[in-house]
């Protein structure tokens, strides 16, 4: 699934290209990409067609563009998109390369270039959300201007490249379960935007181990940890994000080479790239966990705390 480098790395790409420009057509290929949108194919064609896009934002894994009317006044709405699995945003450009494969929905600019969503797996979707104002009244979001984020997106935490985190509160917070901590790093109502992978690399790079709880930590080790997160996103933004196979890819269809740099996720077997032992592999809560067991020993875990 995409994380929050991988969709950074697709709004970085769309939002030169499509801020200003006014969306001239809808094309859906597959009404399922559009079952979270009230009203189905018509009511969203109703509400793009003739707008345009003001910005393009994002908080943890969800991506909007702001949409203004035909005499510039905002419309008070956002087209939003979550990748699930395996979608991608691709920009098609008159002349340029036109990926065909599982596109589910077209929007056609002025300009004549396409923002296609693409998505084999169709866990992902777009849809409209009305916009509010966010609870602490702070910037909402990167790319946004203004304190407003989508209703639809406004249940989530900020994310660790947000600059209105309050990182001490996020690790007072961990600090504050009993929980797993890897589990509490995937939790999106805590800190959004991290998943599978980059849980497990920062967790290796801050030597905790996945199934610490949360209440274990101090809260030295914990802003360790969420530094540690932020610092591993932020090389994995640098090179493209991760892309394992073609299901994930940047906005002109490109890969990221983040794999290359994996000090834990994906490496059962292999040697740690800091005291050599192997890589090991557990199953907790139905999740995958890598970690070396030298460098990452357990802390302060239970038996109750690890179920």
């Amino acid at each position: 699934m995409p994380e929050l480098p991988e969709v950074e790395v697709v709004r970085r790409g769309l939002a030169p290209r499509t801020v200003g420009r006014t969306i001239t057509a809808l094309e859906v290929l597959d009404a399922r990409s559009l079952r979270r949108q009230d009203g189905g194919e018509d009511r969203l064609r109703a509400l793009l067609v003739g707008r345009s896009m003001t910005a393009a934002a994002r908080r943890g894994k969800f991506l909007w563009w702001r949409l203004a009317e035909a005499d510039g006044a905002e419309s008070g709405e956002a087209l939003l998109a979550h990748l699930g699995m395996s979608g991608q945003l691709r920009l098609v450009t008159p002349g340029g390369p036109d990926p065909q494969r599982h596109r589910r929905v077209s929007l056609t600019l002025d300009d004549g270039a396409r923002v296609d969503f693409i998505d084999q797996r169709l866990f992902g979707g777009l849809w409209s959300s009305d916009l509010v104002e966010a609870a602490d009244r702070r910037l909402a979001a990167l790319g946004s201007p203004d304190a407003l984020l989508p209703v639809d997106a406004a249940h989530i935490a900020r994310d660790l490249l947000d600059p209105a985190l309050d990182l001490a509160e996020v690790a007072r917070t961990l600090r504050g379960r009993r929980r797993a901590v890897k589990s509490l790093l995937l939790d999106q109502g805590i800190v959004s935007g991290i998943g599978n992978i980059y849980a497990d690399e920062a967790l290796w790079a801050a030597r905790v181990r996945y199934d610490t709880p949360g209440s274990a930590l101090s809260q030295r080790t914990a802003l360790a940890l969420l530094r540690a997160a932020r610092a591993v996103m932020e090389r994995a933004l640098d090179v493209g994000g991760t892309s394992f196979d073609a299901l994930y890819v940047n906005a002109q269809g490109e890969p990221g080479y983040f794999a290359r740099s994996l000090a834990a996720y994906g490496r059962e077997g292999e040697p740690c790239r800091r005291c050599g032992r192997f890589i090991e592999r557990a199953i907790s809560q139905g999740r995958s966990s890598h970690y070396c067991p030298r460098c990452q020993r357990s802390t302060g875990v239970t038996r109750k705390d690890a179920e």
